[in-house]
């Protein structure tokens, strides 16, 4: 049998193919890797990934309008407003779409076709008239619809809208053309502006679909756990010895406290854009997504007791090593069941449960006052309360009592949820 021999092709590095080949596989694949497993470790990125490319695709829909002949033979450079549209209308959220889109059509609507009705009775009235009439209508229009934005209502749901109909309203009046060619401007600019939206939304809706409604949910349930957290952590700050060191508990529950805390102006914005979006998946028409701020506020009221409850370690009048040791052990089992409470009304929620605060919580509870109120009892405590020794702990029970009047008052929020939600009965 012949012996084969195997030439090995270098090339002007004096490196073979098979080598450099293998190498530049090697040097690409931390790269992959990372981006790999940052896609898949992060639904969030992962998320502004898939944005960010139907926001691409939505972009090259409406440039055919320019691109191709046909299309532009019938809209020219009014497609420029399509492109516009998509622009500015195309949100993160399909709920922040849909308000955005809406708003704008609303608006363009309404300003295109009162400022048709101005710009005719202006041409109406000629000479001089015209623009005494045109000079009035704009700043009837313009400043009552601005006047209008600054309501709460109207500024959180439809200022959009309203600032495009101060826009279009203004470019129609002052345009000065007859009114035939009028009405054909704003019929042509409503018509691109309907592709943009139309583009807009098929995209935002059918493919891979981002709902404000979904990460208001899981926002709101994760908040639970975070809270549940930081009272535990408190709880082990505040017990531990002088000889015991744990730092990184302590860092993470300021820091838990923190994200629920700036967590307001997030919920509002999320509710607003859930209350847009169309029947899907779990929820609903008509959810009763106001009962998701409300609980929210709760949240953070416990979670300012909590803060509060801090100051008792750097307070003066701050109990010795010795008395806070003496009660450690039921205060800790009163704060594992205030612990346990927070995260059965999250989990209530997160599964839409039904939540029967009366047969399980509210029991709960009640023990726990009981318990609060033997701990704070004078012979069990063991000082005399005019003692300052005693204060400190005294205002960390009397906080304790606090945070259970407002868990009473969250779990009837979240009984009431699951009612009007129409959560499922726990089996």
């Amino acid at each position: 049998m012949d012996s084969s021999t195997v030439i090995i092709i270098e090339d002007g590095d004096g490196v073979s193919r098979s080598q450099k080949k293998k190498a530049d596989v090697f040097c690409c694949q931390p790269f992959v890797s990372i981006l790999r497993g940052k896609l898949s470790n992060n639904g969030h990125d992962m998320r502004k990934v898939i944005h960010s490319v139907k926001v691409g695709v939505a972009l090259v829909l409406v440039s055919l309008l320019y691109l191709l002949d046909p299309f532009y033979d019938r809209v020219g450079e009014n497609a420029m407003w399509a492109i516009m549209t998509v622009v500015v209308t195309f949100e993160f959220f399909t709920g922040a779409t849909l308000s955005k889109g809406l708003n704008r059509g609303i608006g363009t609507v309404l300003g295109g076709g009162l400022g048709c009705l101005g710009a005719a009775f202006a041409q109406a009235v000629g000479g001089v008239g015209k623009s005494i009439v045109v000079g009035i209508v704009i700043f009837v229009f313009g400043a009552g619809v601005t006047y209008t934005r600054q309501m709460p209502k109207i500024k959180k749901k439809y200022d959009y809208g309203a600032m495009v109909f101060i826009l279009t309203f203004n470019m129609i009046v002052v345009s000065g053309l007859r009114a035939d060619q009028v009405l054909e401007l704003a019929r042509t600019r409503l018509s691109t502006i309907v592709m943009g939206f139309a583009v807009c939304i098929f995209i935002s809706l059918l493919v891979f679909p981002i709902w404000a409604s979904d990460e208001l949910h899981d926002s709101l349930i994760s908040r639970f756990e975070l809270l549940a957290r930081s009272l535990e952590g408190f709880s082990k700050e505040y017990f531990e010895t002088s000889n015991e060191k744990e730092q990184k508990g302590s860092a993470n529950f300021s820091s838990n406290c923190k994200s629920i805390l700036h967590s307001k102006t997030r919920d509002e914005s999320l509710v607003n854009f859930a209350r847009w979006e169309p029947w899907h998946g779990k929820f609903g028409f008509s959810y009763p997504w106001g009962k998701y701020l409300k609980i929210g506020e709760d949240l953070r009221d416990l979670t300012t007791i909590i803060i509060s409850l801090k100051s008792c370690l750097r307070s003066s009048t701050q109990s010795s090593e010795t008395l806070r040791q003496s009660v450690k052990e039921p205060c800790q089992a009163v704060v594992s069941s205030l612990a346990w409470t927070i995260r059965e009304l999250g989990e209530s929620i997160k599964k839409m449960r039904k939540c029967q605060s009366e047969e399980t919580i509210v029991p709960k509870l009640k023990s726990v006052r009981i318990e609060l109120s033997v701990i704070v009892n004078p012979s069990t405590i063991g000082t005399d309360l005019e003692n300052t020794d005693g204060l400190g702990l005294v205002s960390f029970i009397y906080s304790l009592m606090e945070m259970v009047e407002k868990m009473e008052e969250l779990a009837k929020e979240v009984e009431e949820l699951g009612e009007i939600g129409g959560f499922h009965k726990s089996s």
